[in-house]
């Protein structure tokens, strides 16, 4: 699955606005709110199954279920 197929599927109700911003070089770079949460450039390696969200959550906490809370 994406990265953007876990935020979205996940998250949806939570996302405002998800862009995708295309640049060279295999660039992948992840920003919520002008922080960085992933780069691959960074890392020298594309982020593994669920690691984006992984990152995300860790940031925005967990998903609220319905019923929770």
């Amino acid at each position: 699955m994406s990265a953007v197929t876990d935020l979205l599927s996940n998250y949806q109700h939570v996302i405002n606005d998800l862009r995708l911003i295309t640049g060279s070089k295999g660039v992948f770079d992840v920003t919520v709110d002008g922080e960085m949460l992933y780069s691959k450039h960074e890392t020298g390696r594309h982020a593994e199954d669920g690691e984006v969200l992984a990152l995300f959550t860790d940031l925005v906490g967990p998903i609220a279920r319905y019923g929770d809370g």
